[in-house]
């Protein structure tokens, strides 16, 4: 059973009158905790569904309730046994508050100096929700999701973690308040990778030890390699033994009450892909190193989208200028023009491409449920043309009703102006949408019906709620655009979605991608991403265990053959000749939890 936070803190409250003086720490009744002799260290085991660690204020040198408007920052010295996700909550008589923390490695002391500003707030920078929402350091990265609140009020500090794997244990030293940035960094003399790029604080059974290894490793796999063949893929990768109309290019058609993609022979096509692929992910670009494995590897594993002279799509750059949240100047003359000349520089040579499928114009607009934020930025900002509306706009109400309105009628412009350049240039392929993220607004997904397609992105271990709701809402076929699965292991966090093990990675991508091809709007879904993230973190820290091949290029074999498993049935599964995988994955020896990590 899933125990939420709400849950635990009733019971955590009623423990805390309970606890000795002696200790600056109190433990939920699922978890233990241990001082060194020394009272030096504090040691913190998780052993179960929601464990969770009070810190008295009075240890931090403050009464209860405290005023934490002095300081700036919550400093503590920290090792971790596992890379696992945790949350830090400032728990107030007004509610809790609260950051994520993830550590890069693990078994490394670190010191993580936390802007108290994480717990009050998100910060303006950003434009799409990775970069609105995740902050980087030398040593770990913030996940800055809330609940959000003042400190005013902190009658403690906690530290949780929920559905641990392998009892996972965190060291804590010199935990404080500051009134300045103390600075992140590890603790250790370092290095922390070893020459293939993985850390080098822990074993793990996989890890490469020589090049000679890896040599034999990937030869190994080269010999395993099967073909499209297998699949029933006919020239395009759609289903050789289905007949539709043949335009020349990709499009899509409601036939029998199921949505389709129609590849340019007209065979009936389903979109599996890898977003960041070699060679080209979900879509076309990157670099061309291994591209012949790449394609070995796509065609052996079922995948029809991405790679080299392969099928794929196209994600459209924009020069966006000054923007707020993601939202740029929209109703200046300038954006207008430079929004067209970057269609007709991206597009144009797709033009008569049969291997593009289409194209996707955004990325998770980080505005939603933060309009009248976004409002007030651009009115203290630069004059422009969108703050001279924004103002002409209020001049007749200023209200949280009206700044939304505002912002959905300049997002709507936005997609006008660029589906417009996009299908001037190129009329002969498809529109995917922006893919959006996080629950938009229903008035911010019926855009979507300006697309051909409706992407979206989710993250959960099942997406069917989602795709039903995109569908009904734009009357669009759906594309997912990513969602992943990981594992906190190897020196690598677990992404947004955690598996138990390597295993339960497989049975949680069958049971995604089954249950959302039983779907009738369903066109297809991307993985995120194709190699796992750096263990030092990308440019905003991600450094997540999601990719179907490691830091040293070698795939993971239990994720492989449940994929190759999953695409034989995918085609029968979305007829509705078959029922799809219902086996739910589990995400801890506790057991599956019914919505995705990171806490509610």
């Amino acid at each position: 059973m899933k125990l939420n936070r709400r849950e635990a803190v009733k019971i955590i409250a009623g423990a805390v009158p309970a606890l000795a003086s002696s200790s600056a720490f109190a433990a939920s009744p699922q978890a233990s905790v241990r001082k060194s002799a020394t009272d030096a260290i504090m040691r913190f085991a998780f052993d179960s569904v929601f464990s969770e660690f009070p810190i008295a204020m009075t240890e931090l040198g403050q009464q209860s309730p405290t005023n934490l408007s002095a300081y700036s920052h919550l400093v503590m010295e920290m090792r971790m046994s596992s890379p696992q996700r945790l949350s830090l909550w400032a728990n107030t008589s007004h509610g809790p508050r609260s950051v994520s923390i993830i550590g890069f490695g693990q078994n490394a002391w670190l010191r993580a100096s936390i802007p108290l500003q994480y717990f009050i707030g998100r910060d303006s920078r950003g434009n799409d929700l990775a970069s609105a929402s995740n902050r980087r350091t030398n040593c770990c990265w913030y996940s800055v999701w809330g609940p959000f609140g003042d400190l005013t009020s902190v009658e403690s500090i906690s530290i949780a973690m929920e559905y641990p794997l392998n009892k996972p244990t965190v060291e804590l030293r010199n935990v404080h308040l500051s009134t300045k940035d103390e600075g992140s960094d590890f603790l250790e003399a370092g290095p922390m990778l070893d020459s293939f790029g993985q850390w080098a604080y822990a074993d793990w059974p996989r890890k490469i030890k020589s090049h000679e290894q890896l040599t034999r490793e990937l030869a190994a796999e080269e010999r395993s390699f099967g073909s499209a063949a297998e699949f029933g893929y006919g020239r395009y990768n759609g289903y050789a033994g289905t007949r539709a109309k043949a335009t020349g290019f990709f499009r899509v058609e409601l036939i029998d009450g199921r949505w389709w993609f129609v590849d340019p022979e007209g065979h009936l096509f389903l979109s599996t892909g890898i977003n960041g692929t070699p060679g080209g992910g979900a879509g076309f670009g990157g670099n061309d190193t291994g591209t012949e494995r790449t394609n070995r590897r796509l065609d052996s594993w079922g995948m029809t989208t991405g790679g080299m002279n392969r099928p794929g799509t196209v994600m459209l750059r924009w020069p966006l200028g000054t923007t707020y949240l993601g939202l740029p100047d929209v109703y200046s003359q300038k954006f207008s023009d430079d929004i067209d000349a970057a269609a007709n520089t991206q597009c144009t040579p797709h033009r008569n491409d049969p291997l593009l499928i289409g194209y996707f114009v955004g990325n998770e607009p980080p505005w939603n449920n933060r309009e009248s934020e976004l409002c007030e930025l651009i009115l203290s900002g630069p004059d422009t043309a969108t703050r001279a509306r924004l103002k002409e706009h209020l001049s007749e109400g200023d209200t949280p009703a009206r700044r939304r309105e505002f912002v959905l009628n300049a997002f709507a412009r936005y997609l006008e102006i660029v589906c417009g350049s996009v299908r001037k240039y190129d009329p002969n392929h498809l529109l995917l949408g922006i893919r959006f993220g996080g629950k938009m607004s229903d008035e911010a997904m019926m855009l979507a019906r300006a697309f051909d397609v409706c992407s979206i992105n989710v993250y959960e271990y099942e997406p069917t709620k989602q795709i039903i709701r995109a569908g009904r809402l734009t009357g669009r076929p759906v594309l997912i655009g990513e969602y992943h699965i990981g594992v906190p292991a190897d020196g690598l966090a677990a992404g947004l979605v955690q598996a138990k093990d390597q295993h339960e990675r497989g049975v949680a991508y069958r049971y995604f991608l089954e249950q959302a091809a039983s779907l009738e709007w369903f066109l297809g879904a991307y993985w995120f991403a194709w190699r796992d993230e750096p263990v030092l973190g990308r440019m905003d820290g991600e450094n997540y265990n999601i990719g179907f091949v490691d830091v040293t290029d070698r795939p993971y074999t239990e994720l492989i053959e449940a994929a190759r498993t999953t695409h034989k049935r995918l085609l029968a599964v979305h007829s509705g000749d078959l029922s799809p995988f219902a086996q739910h994955p589990l995400a801890s020896d506790a057991g599956a939890p019914s919505s995705p990590w990171p806490l509610d």
